[in-house]
């Protein structure tokens, strides 16, 4: 027997002057469902979903939602009054027996209930508002860019938690890795329609894409058409008016279909340029350290970073990666050590606070009231790159539209501040690129565009984020902050540094998810082999050939990535319907585990094999 919908909405139109932001929108969620919601920054995402949420009304259409049926919306701007501290606000309306929730959710998302409301920064405040819709226990959680804040072991820990939840949820985010990880669904809401793919996030830029290239295709045939019918039109129309009125009539309705394909908006037009080239050695860290209030921050820790590399400093939050970035570019001092600068740098820095940014002055004063990218004072003119351009023209390279011009910044959306940035940094030639959470607000197009920049980009590349993919997608270099003043330096992006790592304790609440099929014999065995693995690292593998050597060092990395798969797998088969709805991804799920449990089972052989080949090796050298 089919379940009744969890929430329907029926022909959503709502307009905020111009053209509607939701136009004849229908959707259904059903029980259990785990979509994500996907559309440019200002495309009116976070307005559906406050319309799903019953929080917006919309001019027209209907909201369905069953009684009996709960839904929770988190705020990004919550609203605490009349709660004194911010474990009162996440309780919410929960009975003192279910107290423990919020308790819970604080300890994975890194904020102290005790905290009062009144010193709590954004951070806490949205932390505090995401335990509270986890803590609800209601049938649908609404979220809207729930990562942002959090630190990628917080991130972790969330994506466990959704995992093992029975509710559905509908997420807006900006992070791939996450998206990709959670759901089944993906809703796209572009240029006022919304559509509906019965597929997670990882497939949605290819099917975004190949409706992008059906609509251009259609607009090209339309336009063709229209331009024959005017031609027929101007040649023949005074021999032949009263037969073929018909045909304009038609030729009007093909004008009037044109005007109403609304045609996508851009991307925004960004550009690096790195200036004077700088010395092969941009940066040389010497056994640098630095301690606040007693607390190290870095422990005698030294980096060679040359010129093009792409250096990710990730950790938890408060961890002090902004510190260490501070020191390597010469604005913190540090307390013993010394830092080396090479040659010609010319520096750009994009900082988390959005901090270069004078909320109070429009968009137009902040791009021309600095010396250091444009002529002062409140110019129509601004130096971009050595060239100069009208102020109008280079910030609608960068998507703001001419009444947005004179507005003050404070009025900006987080991704709108965050082009603002952008476009003043890339306004300037530059040689190394300070990138402190560049990541958080902007829409998917956007960090493509980013990413693609950041790769033609001749100069150097510091980095700190909290988003997966990004990091992979562009890091060289990994610095892991792992607490107590260690720093350490690994190859790669995040994927590299966590296989190089080796495995981790999985968050609160990953297990849970877990199958069967990870655990009893197979999962001892490899509790024993990891630990022997463990055991044994840092010592010189003897008796073996340079090949089995490389191998043995090589296989822990493997055995780590496999385990992670696995887990992933069991995660996903652990779905009790997804056999009666997606027949065929559970069998194609149940295939790769089979798969991936054999590899495992032969590469944890394979370690065993090589190291008690190492270790009678190196008895015989030892006895001789």
């Amino acid at each position: 027997m089919a379940q009744a919908p969890l929430l329907q909405l029926s022909d959503i139109t709502l307009t905020h002057g111009g053209d509607p932001v939701l136009d004849g929108i229908s959707l259904i969620i059903q029980p259990g469902e785990r979509a994500a919601l996907v559309g440019r920054n200002g495309s009116g995402k976070s307005t559906l979903m406050k319309v799903m949420a019953g929080l917006a009304e919309p001019d027209s259409g209907s909201r369905v939602l069953p009684a009996g049926a709960s839904v929770a919306y988190m705020e990004q701007h919550p609203d605490m009054r009349g709660h004194a501290t911010l474990g009162d606000y996440a309780a919410g309306d929960l009975p003192p027996g279910e107290a423990w929730r919020v308790a819970q959710a604080a300890e994975g998302l890194k904020f102290d209930p005790a905290t009062p409301v009144q010193t709590a920064s954004g951070g806490e405040r949205r932390r505090a508002a995401l335990a509270r819709v986890l803590a609800s226990g209601a049938d649908l959680l609404l979220l809207d860019e729930p990562t942002n804040h959090l630190d990628i072991e917080a991130i972790e820990w969330l994506e466990a938690r959704l995992g093992a939840l029975r509710a559905g949820f509908v997420l807006i985010s900006h992070d791939r890795a996450f998206l990709s990880a959670l759901t089944r669904a993906t809703l796209w809401l572009d240029r006022g329609t919304l559509r509906r793919r019965d597929a997670g996030f990882a497939g949605f830029e290819a099917w975004r894409d190949r409706i992008w290239e059906e609509e251009e295709t259609a607009r090209h045939k339309l336009d063709r058409k229209i331009k024959a019918e005017a031609r027929w039109a101007v040649e023949g129309i005074s021999a032949r008016r009263k037969r073929n009125q018909g045909r304009l009539r038609a030729l009007r309705a093909l004008r009037e279909e044109r005007r109403a394909m609304i045609r996508r908006q851009g991307t925004a037009a960004m550009a690096l340029e790195a200036g004077p080239k700088s010395g092969r050695k941009v940066i040389e860290a010497l056994g640098i350290s630095k301690a606040f209030g007693g607390k190290p921050i870095v422990r005698d820790f030294s980096l060679r970073i040359m010129r093009g590399d792409r250096v990710a400093f990730v950790g938890p939050n408060g961890v002090g990666k902004t510190t260490l970035l501070g020191m390597l570019t010469g604005e913190i001092a540090p307390d013993s050590g010394k830092v080396i600068h090479g040659s010609n740098l010319e520096i750009a820095v994009f900082d988390q606070n959005r901090s270069a940014l004078d909320p109070d002055l429009s968009l137009w004063e902040n791009l021309t009231a600095d010396p250091a990218i444009g002529i002062s004072g409140k110019s129509d003119q601004i130096m971009v790159r050595g060239t100069p351009r009208h102020v109008a023209g280079y910030l609608k390279d960068f998507l703001f539209d001419d009444t947005q011009l004179r507005s003050p910044v404070r009025v900006l959306s987080g991704g709108e501040k965050a082009r603002l940035i952008l476009a003043r940094i890339m306004a300037r030639e530059s040689n190394l690129l300070v990138l402190d959470e560049p990541t958080n607000d902007l829409d998917i197009e956007t960090l493509d565009l980013l990413q693609e920049v950041l790769g033609d980009y001749d100069g150097t590349v510091l980095l700190v984020s909290h988003d997966r993919d990004f990091i992979d997608r562009v890091a060289t270099t990994t610095i892991a902050m792992e607490g107590d003043g260690k720093a350490v330096a690994y190859a790669g992006g995040w994927s590299d540094y966590r296989a190089q790592k080796g495995p981790q304790k999985a968050p609160e609440g990953a297990e849970k998810a877990r199958g069967a099929s990870s655990r009893g014999n197979s999962g001892q065995k490899r509790a024993s082999a990891r630990g022997a693995r463990e055991e044994s690292a840092g010592r010189k593998p003897a008796g073996l050939t340079f090949t089995e050597r490389h191998r043995l060092e090589a296989l822990p990395a493997e055995i780590a990535r496999l385990e992670a798969e696995i887990g992933k797998l069991s995660e996903l088969l652990a779905d009790p319907g997804l056999f009666s709805r997606e027949p065929v991804k559970f069998a194609k799920a149940s295939e790769m585990l089979s798969a991936r449990q054999a590899a495992l089972q032969a590469a944890e052989e394979e370690w065993l094999r090589l190291e008690e080949k190492a270790e009678a090796g190196g008895a015989e050298s030892g006895g001789g």
